[in-house]
Parts: structure tokens; sequence; C-alpha cells
């Protein structure tokens, strides 16, 4: 029954990640009147969306009994201050990464940006040899290759690129380039380092994701109202939020749970 569930979390990932992206950045060309929704904001409230789902599935570990969830979170979170410190690192790679795909996505197309993001692959395998002393065959080395070549191709320059050149400028495309192998580089430290600290402690994956959400949502407000505090003083927390604002947040968290569940 695990192994099952594992599978059909892989299907319904494939899925996701690839409506994720074309949802993404349909959200974030979509000329509509009004501001915006601000990333920002969007990061924010995904983190507050994995809070709550945690704590429903800690909620159910603890047989549906608020008193058993309440001295779990009291045990696991509260009176383990150094723990709970402990994922505030990850917590802010996360949020950094989770606000440069928003950027990568606005100054992107979503081909260039799915390929040139699989890049994590390759920053996730080295992280882990280097930090968890993992050993890869000669299998998974060239496959890492084939990876790097793939992505090579895509940003070699065309002239199918010039209708892509009428809404993307250069400087753009430089810019969700940058934004992109920095959200590579940061998933794979944070993925990796997460995974080390998941194998030193007793404590649930959920637990974790709820320490994780916590210290995520403080750097995400952080962020917001140091970037977006003039635009969020003007319109509001949620300006710009419509049902696809949402389909793409819910879509982001839904996601992230899916890839706890297949490393379990």
């Amino acid at each position: 029954m695990s192994t099952n569930l594992k599978y059909l979390s892989l299907g319904i990932l494939v899925f996701q990640t690839t409506s994720l992206v074309l949802t993404m950045r349909y959200s974030r060309t979509l000329k509509e009147e009004g501001p915006r929704y601000l990333s920002s904001t969007a990061v924010v409230v995904a983190e507050f969306l994995k809070i709550m789902a945690c704590i429903l599935l800690v909620y159910k570990d603890s047989k549906c009994n608020l008193r058993a969830l309440n001295r779990v979170l009291h045990d696991e979170i509260l009176n383990k201050p150094m723990e709970t410190l402990k994922l505030a690192i990850p917590s802010g790679i996360y949020t950094l990464q989770n606000n440069l795909l928003y950027v990568a996505l606005s100054n992107l197309d979503a081909a260039t940006y799915q390929v040139t993001y699989q890049l994590k692959i390759l920053t996730t395998a080295l992280f882990s040899v280097s930090m968890l002393s993992k050993k890869l065959g000669v299998y998974q080395w060239l496959s890492l290759v084939i990876l790097m070549t793939g992505v090579a191709f895509v940003q070699w320059p065309s002239d199918s690129q010039a209708t892509t050149t009428k809404e993307l400028s250069a400087g753009s495309q430089f810019v969700g380039l940058i934004a992109v192998l920095i959200a590579c580089f940061s998933s794979g430290f944070a993925g990796v380092y997460f995974e080390k600290i998941l194998k030193e402690t007793k404590q649930s994956v959920w637990i974790r994701n709820i320490q994780l959400g916590f210290f995520g949502s403080i750097f995400g407000l952080m962020g917001v109202y140091i970037y977006d505090g003039e635009l969020l003083s003007k319109n509001g927390f949620f300006q710009g939020y419509n049902k696809l604002t949402w389909i793409v947040v819910v879509l982001q968290k839904i996601m992230e749970n899916s890839y706890f569940v297949i490393d379990k």
C-alpha cells in the first residue's frame, strides 16, 4: 500500500509540476484591470497553508485528539527551541527560492523555465555527495551530464526565439535566467540540509514542516514589508488576488507535500 501511494504521489507530482509552471506563468503575464497580485504575499499565504495542512496531518496522527495535538506541538516545538531554530536556515533559503521562482516565470517562457529549473537535480546531487557523503553510480553521473547538455541547448540562441523577444527583452531574460539558477542552487542546498536534519532527529516530517512554515512566514512577511510595503499600504495584502492566484498557491503547496510523501 505504501509503494502504491508513492507511485500515485509521483504521478500526481508530474501533473502538478507541469500545471503549476503553466498556471504560474499565465498568472504573472495575464493582463487585467487593477494591480497584479504580489508574488511576495503569495509566498506567505502558501506558507500559512503549509502550516495548516501539516497541523491537520499531526492531528490525524494524534488520533484526532485535540489534547494530544496540543501536547505534541508543545513538546516537539516549544520545548525544543534549539531543534526548532535549526529550521531557520533552510526556511530562509526556501523563502528566497519561492520568490525567485516568481521572478523567473515573470521573465522567462514556461518551456525555458521548466528545462532550466531541472538543474536543481544536479545541484541536489552535488550537495548530497558533499554533505551526506552519498555515492553516485556511472549512469547517475551520465544522466546529470545529459541534463546539463539539454539545459545548454535550451539556452542556445536560435531564430525561433524571435517571437519570444517581442514579449521578453534580453534584459528580462537575463534576470529570469539568473533567478532560476540561484533558485536551483538554493533548492539543492536547502533540500539536502533538510534531509540531513530529518536523519539526525526523531521528529516527524510534518512537525519539521510546521517549523519550516513558521520561519518561512516570518521571513516572507519581512520581505513583503521591505520590498512591497508601499504597494501593500495602497492596495492591501490581497491586491490582485483571483481564482487563478489561489490555484497557483494551492498547487505549489500540494506539490511540496507530494515530494515529502515520496521521500517517506
